[in-house]
């Protein structure tokens, strides 16, 4: 067996310096050059870093890439919703039973967290939810 000392995420962004203000100032996450990757490392509050690495190729994740754990889900619908961030991105049949402000109140059916999905400048899918 591997003896595994560390693991990290990663993901594409079609535009690093976007993405930078973006998990940066938007979200508020500590974020560093990625030396040799030409990218950024964003620091969760658990110290661990996500890859952020820039590429001529870039398609946008259609799937989570990163939950981002809050306490208080409509509060941070509604700062993200106060910075430009669009948290209703699915509709119709693919709407996954989100409300009017993009918010899957799971934890009501018992079929899961609080949840509301939205994308970053790259169009990669990202969400906050209620652990």
């Amino acid at each position: 067996m591997i003896m595994i000392q560390d693991a990290f995420s990663g993901f594409t962004v079609d535009d690093v310096e976007a993405a930078r203000e973006f998990y940066g100032t938007t979200l508020g996450l500590s974020v560093e050059d990625a030396p040799g990757a030409g990218g950024l490392t964003v620091r969760l509050p658990s110290g661990q870093g996500v890859l952020l690495y820039p590429t001529e190729a870039h398609e946008p994740a259609r799937y989570t890439v990163l939950n981002l754990v809050v306490d208080d889900i409509d509060r941070a619908v509604e700062e993200l919703n106060s910075a430009g961030v669009v948290t209703k991105i699915y509709s119709g049949e693919e709407s996954y039973g989100t409300d009017e402000r993009g918010i899957n109140r799971g934890s009501a059916t018992g079929t899961g967290p609080d949840i509301a999905w939205f994308r970053d400048p790259a169009g990669n899918v990202l969400s906050v939810l209620v652990a």
